[in-house]
């Protein structure tokens, strides 16, 4: 696969202020293992293997355990994930697949029970983020693993 266009040569300033928006949420009230898997499991949905790749990359560098990382496309059936991790994975569910009806009550009050409105916020960015990321990046074909050593993902002895 060769990527289409360097979109971050075509358009600096809008790459910038991507990244910016990334660098937020990673400051928000959401922690470091939620975004992970938020990042892995809108990424798997949305068919991005350049964020797939780069991302549980970075949760393994983060210390994600792999068992969990194989999981996390069933996470719904494994008990390795806990109800405020299976909150956040729902609502990026449904925000990265948005049906004709919208987010139902049932999933808006799933995630109610475990995240403030400031946690629901900052996730609600998370997800808008990495699915940002996923388009762009399907769209211009960016190829899995390309930007490991400028990332720093070569650490991750996945290669």
């Amino acid at each position: 696969m060769t990527q289409r266009i360097d979109y971050q040569k075509q358009a600096p300033e809008l790459f910038r202020g991507l990244v910016a928006v990334n660098n937020l949420v990673k400051q928000s009230s959401i922690e470091e293992s939620i975004c992970d898997l938020v990042d892995i499991r809108a990424s798997q949905i949305n068919g991005c293997g350049f964020c797939v790749d780069m991302h549980v990359k970075q949760a393994v560098m983060h210390g994600e355990r792999p068992l969990r990382l194989h999981h996390l496309a069933i996470w719904r059936e494994s008990t390795l994930f806990s109800p405020r991790e299976r909150a956040a994975l729902a609502w990026t569910e449904a925000l990265t697949q948005l049906s004709p009806q919208g987010v139902s009550d049932e999933v808006y009050e799933r995630v109610r029970t475990q995240l403030s409105e400031k946690e629901i916020t900052d996730l609600t960015y998370a997800v808008m983020a990495i699915n940002a990321w996923n388009r762009i990046n399907v769209g211009f074909r960016s190829v899995p693993g390309s930007f490991d050593k400028a990332l720093g993902l070569d650490k991750a002895g996945l290669a």
